[in-house]
């Protein structure tokens, strides 16, 4: 929105044309996030606590979290908020990547807020059933795939590249929906499966989420592209800002969330960034090097896997609780410890991921 205001005074004042640059408006979509997280933060924990949206904690978990019972939820929603208004504030809204990453990170959101709402207005502890929300976000996440699907110009934007790996291109075809629903969902649920310590889901989020914005640009600059040797995707650029948006929501919500937490992101939240992540992902063409940079998502997914499918085989339990971040706690490790350490983790794989753009 504001780019064509800066358009239309570029010919009064050259000094305008300084907004043309994706850098320039990756910064101010971050901290237009950041900023319009921390004003609207304390309102509107103010606003869920009135309406008495706290946050139902298990009697059969960790025993210090039965003291965050009733603390407020749906804090996602700020984050929501704040990455929509930034992103259309400083992206250009001709930009079809920029609409869709934008549009599944919404539709996630609501699936999720819609759970929320029944878990803590109605006193409905389940919430959705498993069955309608796996049902929608198939809906949203298959429809995104095939939008994808017809709205590639190019071979490459369906073909998936293999990080450091140079010239190694695997041509996916009509596999590609396939592909994407299940990097979208998959991301979805992770995040979600993730989001159950003050602060251990956002953080990581964030760090992911700078580094696609790194990806983004570059692969939307022909000429960064063709010498870092990674595919060249006209106007995923774009996507830079939407990043930088989710990075500065995520930093201004976790200003609220770091332990002990004043509020809880809940499922408007996690499922949300989940998707808004494999999404991104999917568009830079950079889905294995997601499942790298994400690793901690991925462990603690796979760690409820684990877990089920040996007690319904064996009887047996591998964890102490799944995910693992709650069988560390069952072991002795204080939360800011866990929390913290998953953090470092995931400093380490982002770098790992961030290699790959010249590792080769």
């Amino acid at each position: 929105m504001l780019l064509l205001i800066t358009n239309y005074l570029e010919q009064f004042y050259s000094g305008f044309n300084v907004f043309q640059y994706l850098t320039l408006r990756a910064i101010l979509g971050t901290i237009t996030a950041l900023v319009l997280s921390l004003i609207i933060g304390p309102s509107m924990i103010r606003k869920l606590t009135s309406y008495k949206i706290g946050q139902q904690v298990r009697d059969d978990g960790p025993q210090t979290h039965l003291s965050k019972a009733g603390t407020p939820t749906m804090g996602g929603s700020l984050i929501l908020i704040s990455i929509a208004i930034s992103t259309l504030l400083w992206s250009d809204l001709d930009n079809h990547q920029m609409w869709v990453a934008l549009t599944v990170t919404l539709l996630f959101g609501l699936i999720g807020g819609i759970d929320d709402y029944k878990k803590l207005v109605y006193g409905n502890s389940k919430g959705l059933s498993a069955k309608a929300k796996y049902f929608w976000q198939t809906v949203f996440g298959l429809g995104a795939a095939i939008l994808l699907y017809q709205l590639a110009d190019t071979p490459i934007e369906t073909s998936l590249i293999m990080p450091f790996l140079k010239d190694v291109v695997i041509e996916m075809g009509w596999f590609f929906i396939v592909f994407t629903y299940f990097v979208i969902v998959g991301s979805s649920n992770a995040v979600n499966l993730t989001d159950g310590l003050d602060g251990l889901a956002v953080m990581p989020t964030v760090m992911v989420a700078g580094a696609l914005g790194v990806f983004a640009y570059a692969t939307g600059h022909a000429t960064f592209a063709d010498y870092l040797g990674i595919p060249y995707v006209s106007g995923v650029g774009e996507l830079a800002i939407f990043c930088g948006s989710m990075v500065g929501a995520g930093l201004g919500f976790l200003w609220f969330n770091t332990y002990p937490a004043q509020v809880f992101m809940g499922d408007v939240g996690a499922l949300a960034l989940g998707a808004a992540l494999g999404v991104v992902a999917v568009l830079v063409r950079q889905e294995i090097v997601l499942l790298i940079m994400g690793g901690v998502f991925v462990m603690e997914t796979v760690s409820v896997i684990l877990q089920v499918g040996s007690f319904k085989l064996t009887g047996k339990r591998i964890f102490r609780m799944a995910p693992l971040h709650h069988h560390f706690e069952l072991k002795g490790w204080p939360e800011p410890r866990v929390i913290v350490r998953f953090w470092i983790i995931t400093v380490v794989l982002v770098l790992i991921g961030l290699a790959s753009l010249k590792v080769r």
